[in-house]
C-alpha cells in the first residue's frame, strides 16, 4: 500500500503568482478578441469590464468558494490582495481548512478525476476533483492548528467574529502564497458567513468541547452580526462597488445580497461553470441579479461560461498588465 500511495502523490500542488499571470495573458486576450466566436467574446468582455472597475475606482469585492483553495489560484488570490486589488474577500468556510493546511506546509497533489474512490479511500487519499489530499495533511493538522490559536484568543475575548479569527489566522501564518497571511499583512477583512462548514468550523466546535472538561480554557463563541455590519460599512461607503465572483453559492449570494442595499453592483463579472436552466444560484446570470437589486439595470456586467481555473488567471493577468500592476 505504501509504494501504491506513493506513486499517486508524485505532483504537488503549486501555487501560481499574479506576475506569471500577466506575463502572457495580454496578449491572448487581444487574440481571443480577433475570433470573436462564442465563450472567447464572454471573457474578452469580462476583461475590459475589470480594467475599466478598477480605472474607476470602484470598491472592488471578490468571492469565491473553497475548493479553488485547493488548486495554484490559492496563491493568486493572495497577490490580489498584496497588490490591493480587493477591499474584501467573501468565501466558505473550506477556504481557512485549505489556506491554513497548505500554508503550514501540507501538500496536495495533482491526480485525477477518474481515480476509484473507494481505492483512494484505503489509501487515505481524500479526493477533491482532481486534487489528491493525504488525509493527514488536511483535519489534524487544521485542527491542532486552530486549537492552539483559540486557545491563546479566549484568554483576550470569547465573543469573536469569522473575520477577526482570518486576521488572527493569517497572523500565524508564514506563507507567502496563504490568503489569509496576506489578508492580514493587507488588513483586508476575510468573511466567511458559512465558517463552521469545514474542518476550521468543526475545530471550533471540538475546543468549546474541551473546554467543557477544563477549569482554564473558556469556549468561543462565533459573531456573524459583526460581519454583517463590517460588510455594510463597506458597501454604504462605496461610491462605486464591483463585484467578482468565481463559482456560486454563499460566497457569491452574500456579496450580491449586500449590494442590493445600495441599489446593486455598478460593475459585476461572474465566471460559472454552472447551467443557468436549473435555477440555482450558482448558474444564475449577473442579468438575472438585476431583477432583485443586486446589479444595476445600467451596470456594466457579464458572465463567463467556464471553468475558473483556466478564465480567472486570464481575466486577472490582463487586468494586471493593463493597469500597470505588476
Amino acid at each position: 500500500m505504501g509504494n501504491e500511495r506513493e506513486s499517486l502523490l508524485q505532483v504537488p500542488v503549486e501555487d501560481i503568482s499574479l506576475e506569471e499571470a500577466a506575463e502572457n495573458a495580454g496578449r491572448l486576450v487581444k487574440l481571443l478578441a480577433k475570433l470573436g466566436g462564442f465563450s472567447a467574446r464572454y471573457l474578452t468582455k469580462s476583461a475590459e469590464t475589470l480594467v475599466d472597475m478598477y480605472r474607476s475606482d470602484a470598491t472592488v469585492l471578490f468571492s469565491f468558494p473553497a475548493n479553488l483553495v485547493a488548486t495554484g489560484l490559492r496563491g493568486l488570490f493572495a497577490d490580489i490582495l498584496r497588490h490591493g486589488m480587493a477591499r474584501a474577500v467573501i468565501t466558505t468556510g473550506g477556504t481557512f481548512d485549505h489556506d491554513i493546511a497548505r500554508g503550514l506546509g501540507h501538500k496536495y497533489y495533482v491526480g485525477e478525476f477518474e481515480y476509484d474512490d473507494a481505492y483512494l479511500k484505503e489509501l487515505d487519499i481524500h479526493r477533491l476533483g482532481n486534487i489528491l489530499v493525504p488525509a493527514e495533511n488536511y483535519g489534524p493538522p487544521v485542527e491542532k492548528f486552530t486549537h492552539l490559536m483559540l486557545e491563546e484568543l479566549s484568554k483576550v475575548k470569547t465573543d469573536w467574529s469569522p473575520s477577526e479569527l482570518a486576521f488572527e489566522a493569517g497572523r500565524r501564518i508564514r506563507d507567502e502564497h496563504s490568503i489569509l497571511h496576506a489578508s492580514h499583512d493587507k488588513n483586508i477583512p476575510v468573511f466567511a458567513p458559512g465558517v463552521v462548514d469545514g474542518a476550521f468550523g468543526t475545530a471550533i466546535y471540538t475546543f468549546n468541547e474541551k473546554s467543557r472538561a477544563s477549569s482554564t480554557l473558556k469556549p468561543i463563541h462565533i459573531d456573524l452580526v459583526r460581519d454583517m455590519e463590517k460588510i455594510a460599512d463597506i458597501v454604504y461607503s462605496a461610491e462605486r462597488l464591483g463585484g467578482v465572483m468565481l463559482g456560486g453559492g454563499i460566497s457569491k449570494h452574500h456579496l450580491i445580497w449586500w449590494a442590493q442595499f445600495r441599489g446593486g453592483l455598478d460593475y459585476a463579472i461572474a465566471v460559472t461553470s454552472a447551467p443557468e436552466w436549473d435555477g440555482s444560484l450558482s448558474g444564475a446570470r449577473t442579468r438575472e441579479a438585476i431583477s432583485w437589486g443586486k446589479v444595476k439595470p445600467k451596470a456594466r456586467h457579464v458572465t463567463v461560461p467556464g471553468d475558473a481555473t483556466i478564465v480567472f488567471p486570464v481575466l486577472i493577468g490582463y487586468a494586471a498588465r493593463e493597469l500597470g500592476v505588476v
